[in-house]
């Protein structure tokens, strides 16, 4: 209990009635004491006016999980058994990887309850908890409180946004220029065996089926289509550079998501998709395996995975997933760089796998570098992170150009642009039979 900012103001306004005595004379004291006694009694009314926190109970409904990005309801409940109408100002202690919820005034009427909604949107994976909730509530005069502070321990999981992931699915498998279904059916496109259809003019004679030919009686060629069963590994580097934040995730998430997007289409179209996470050192290695059911194998291990602290180490990880890989395979790397100097090591293995195996590199285009490099400085300090902003573009764009003459598949784009651009080279790959 304590007294409020509007109890301050008035005894800061006794103040000037106590000099009053001491310039016109000791008869005007009478005045000052009426004045504090006053205001002494309307404190001790307000006092006791005031609700008593045992009539007052809270009730915080958490979602048990909720996808790292998104916003999910948390629904707040405030009830009192008082015969006045209360107002109370709510205020939630969360856990940093959440975002805060912002101070509400409440109004729960005599003898009732009020529900209230926050939203909650975790910026990192993980479980986190709402620990704390603080109300404050005033006396009918409004110069008394009371702050009271109710535990609340709700426990909430932040985990991979798959519902975006099968909606983004959905989408490009509806479209026929990007289904890979489809796609796999155009004539000419692939090297694996599909059908027998009758040979016309125009057709490559090389397709004819002499031995279905003979059998048939009439000249039948055959029909290919795109191959299936190709290995899909995504390897995920969880390193340092990937725990910065990104258009509010961090881009570690931003891999995750886009790498259980690409999963989820590899496995629609009858590949085989493995994961293999790496920093400092090997962390998790997911073996390749076919079917729709592989795809919830990928969705825990990716929601198990931790952010890294240290920097990445490629040799090891290049050679330590080389020497697990079998046979030939597309191997997608989602990592991030800074310039070319610290980038070198990250070019000479990202090359030594390529000259085994087929390497889709993914790298993620940060708006805010590009929206400073062409933004109009208007002092040194703007035009100083012009240059910076400019130089690091160049720099990113040297690796890219050497990841590229070594026939490494690049794929650099911000994160409302990636899912497409990485689902369409990803079907183009396939589509000229790389693997």
């Amino acid at each position: 209990m304590h007294p409020t900012p509007r109890a301050v103001v008035l005894f800061a306004v006794g103040l000037p009635i106590a000099v009053v005595p001491a310039v016109l004379g000791g008869w005007t004291w009478p005045g000052w004491a009426v004045f504090f006694a006053g205001s002494v009694l309307l404190l001790l009314v307000d006092t006791a006016l005031l609700l008593p926190p045992a009539r007052v109970a809270t009730a915080l409904e958490a979602p048990k999980s909720v996808y790292v990005g998104r916003s999910a309801p948390c629904t707040l409940t405030v009830s009192t058994t008082g015969r006045r109408a209360q107002r109370f100002d709510v205020l939630c202690d969360v856990a940093a990887a959440l975002e805060p919820f912002p101070a509400v005034s409440i109004d729960v009427p005599a003898e009732g309850s009020t529900r209230h909604e926050f939203l909650v949107r975790p910026r990192r994976r993980g479980r986190f908890r709402i620990e704390r909730l603080w109300l404050r509530w005033r006396g009918p005069l409004g110069l008394m409180a009371i702050t009271r502070v109710r535990n609340v321990d709700a426990d909430v999981d932040a985990v991979p946004d798959v519902g975006s992931v099968r909606a983004a699915a959905l989408h490009w498998f509806g479209t026929r220029t990007f289904t890979g279904l489809k796609v796999e059916r155009y004539v000419g496109d692939g090297s694996e065996f599909e059908s027998l259809r009758p040979f016309v003019p125009g057709l490559d004679a090389r397709s004819i089926d002499w031995k279905a030919t003979a059998r048939h009686r009439r000249v039948l060629c055959r029909r290919f289509r795109a191959e299936r069963n190709h290995h899909v590994v995504l390897a995920l580097d969880t390193g340092r550079l990937m725990g910065e934040p990104l258009a509010g995730i961090s881009r570690l998430d931003h891999a995750i998501h886009r790498a259980l997007l690409l999963g989820y289409s590899c496995l629609r179209t009858g590949d085989r998709v493995g994961l293999y996470a790496f920093d400092a050192e090997p962390r998790t290695f997911v073996p390749t395996a076919g079917g729709m059911r592989t795809f919830g194998v990928l969705q825990r291990h990716c929601a198990a995975l931790t952010y890294g602290t240290a920097e990445s180490n490629y040799t090891r990880a290049v050679l330590d997933l080389g020497r697990r890989l079998g046979r030939r395979s597309l191997v997608v790397v989602f990592t991030e760089f800074v310039d070319s100097v610290t980038a070198e090591l990250m070019l000479d293995n990202v090359t030594h796998l390529a000259r085994r195996h087929v390497v889709l590199f993914v790298a993620l285009r940060d708006p805010e570098l590009e929206r400073l490099e062409t933004a109009v400085p208007g002092s040194l300090l703007e035009l100083n992170r012009t240059v910076i902003a400019a130089e690091l573009r160049r720099e990113r764009d040297v690796v890219l150009a050497r990841l590229r003459r070594a026939g490494v598949h690049v794929v650099d784009a911000t994160p409302e642009k990636l899912s497409s651009t990485l689902l369409d080279r990803y079907f183009a790959i396939k589509r000229r039979e790389l693997v």
